[in-house]
């Protein structure tokens, strides 16, 4: 038997107790006949009893890797040990003193490769579902909680225009408000939420969550107009100079369809993923005629493209009845861009995957229809500027593949409209908004700036919000100081 004095001398190390590991915890969801034929969101999130136990999987170390590998720096630790502790709504107040949209980030963000990736429990066990239990607390909010009021500077009575109302423009909207200015968000369309609303579909991101953060941001005073075009309603000018909008965000994304120029991209049955998704998600064409926008339901479907877009494209295209859906991609099932989840999903749903594929041909029939698709096989050959092998055409590889419909998913660009009624704003040759390099979002215009996906182009819904909230630090600075030399 070990005496008390033997106890003490033992080194510190010996004297711990082991943590018991415990592997990260599944979040279970529709099982993957079901959804297919619905639109209702895959994954049911975690229960309490999950969430706890993994909380009890952070071990709050002293250096958090996962605070600096958050865009928008989420003291993740803390909320974490606030779950452990069972004191969930205060987990949700230290989430949004940096983070307006917790229960979208929890959903769609890109975790496994930013706050999951430099977690310290990852380097010998799976990290902690960190994106899961911010979307755990979001829910648990959302349903248990009620609006609290965050603490809110005095009115400065400076009034800040913001074009866009996606992922950047809401979160830059959410810190000008409380940092006391007049805060209004222009958007095109009849709903806001941007990408969130338009380009992400249901059953990934439930459009009555994004309402709800949107409503969170206009109780905390931030406007919203709605059918407003900036570029033709207002130009950038008219709404300083007419308007007496002393700052002006402009965070109008990436949202101008690229195709791939091939023969046969004219006829009937070509879509763009923007399109696609556009008719499904944000004019509910999957509830026709509950709703008066019609969408085509294939019955053979590609979608061009690996990336998220593509699976949301894809997915859809599955639920509105295709018996055969594929991703035609040309490089590998390594180098696809899309979330691991995603990809995931897709093969349970069904999905084809056509790996080291090339369309290079559109086949039409008699009257103007696409029967069809001609693609030739590709090998990798040497790493290209994005750091990802090379595909190389094999020389007399072409096939066809029996299809009625194609959906391009292969990236979006800048929207000229904006840039092209603003003569002083430099763009660089794609289009995208030129901005200073301190990440302030300064562009060549005194009182005008830019972040998001209009910059940087077509990105991730985090770094959107990221580039939002340091926007907004860089107008209030601009603001309240009058910076000098622009």
């Amino acid at each position: 038997m070990t005496s008390p004095n033997e106890e003490e001398k033992r080194p510190e190390n010996e004297k711990k107790e082991k943590r018991p590991k415990i592997p990260r915890q599944p979040m279970h969801g529709q099982d993957p006949a079901v959804r297919i034929r619905n639109f209702d969101e895959v994954p049911y999130g975690y229960t309490d009893e999950l969430a706890k136990l993994e909380s009890s999987r952070c071990i709050q170390c002293k250096k958090p890797f996962c605070i600096e590998g958050c865009p928008v720096r989420i003291d993740i630790p803390l909320f974490i040990k606030k779950i452990k502790e069972g004191d969930i709504l205060e987990a949700a107040r230290v989430i949004k003193r940096d983070n307006c949209l917790p229960a979208i980030c929890g959903r769609v963000c890109p975790q496994e490769d930013q706050c999951e990736k430099v977690c310290i429990v990852g380097k010998k066990e799976e990290s902690v579902a960190i994106g899961r239990l911010e979307r755990y607390v979001a829910d648990y909010e959302a349903k248990h909680g009620r609006f609290e009021m965050p603490e809110m500077a005095p009115k400065t009575g400076r009034k800040v225009a913001i074009v866009g109302s996606g992922p950047g423009g809401l979160a830059c909207a959410g810190e000008l408000i409380k940092m006391g200015h007049d805060v209004t968000v222009f958007e095109a369309l009849h709903k806001p939420g941007g990408v969130l609303v338009y380009g992400i579909p249901e059953f990934r991101l439930p459009k009555a969550i994004v309402q709800r953060e949107v409503d969170y941001l206009a109780n905390l005073g931030v406007k919203f107009m709605m059918n407003f075009v900036v570029g033709k309603i207002r130009t950038v000018d008219e709404l300083m100079e007419k308007d007496g909008y002393e700052a002006i965000f402009l965070a109008n994304g990436a949202g101008l369809p690229i195709f791939m120029n091939i023969p046969g991209e004219n006829l009937n049955g070509v879509y763009s993923a923007n399109e696609y998704l556009t008719r499904s998600n944000l004019m509910k064409a999957y509830k026709f005629p509950d709703y008066d926008t019609p969408i085509k339901r294939w019955k053979n479907v590609a979608v061009i493209g690996g990336g998220n877009v593509a699976m949301d494209g894809v997915r859809t295209a599955r639920r509105l009845g295709a018996d055969n859906a594929y991703i035609i991609y040309r490089r590998s099932h390594n180098e696809m861009p899309a979330r691991k989840e995603e990809i995931e999903h897709a093969e349970e749903e069904g999905i084809q995957f056509r790996m080291l594929t090339n369309p290079i041909r559109i086949l039409g029939n008699k009257d103007g229809w696409v029967r069809g698709i001609e693609c030739i096989k590709m090998e990798l050959g040497e790493p290209d500027e994005s750091g990802r092998r090379r595909p190389v055409p094999i020389k007399g590889s072409e096939f066809e593949i029996e299809i009625d419909a194609v959906v391009m998913a292969i990236g979006s660009g800048s929207n000229p409209l904006v840039a092209s009624t603003t003569p002083d704003l430099k763009v660089n040759k794609w289009g995208n908004i030129i901005v200073d390099r301190e990440k302030t979002g300064r562009t060549s215009k005194k009182g005008v700036f830019a972040g998001g996906d209009i910059v940087t182009g077509a990105a991730t819904v985090i770094l959107a919000m990221g580039a939002g909230r340091n926007v907004a630090g860089a107008i209030n600075e601009y603001l309240v100081y009058k910076a000098i030399g622009w």
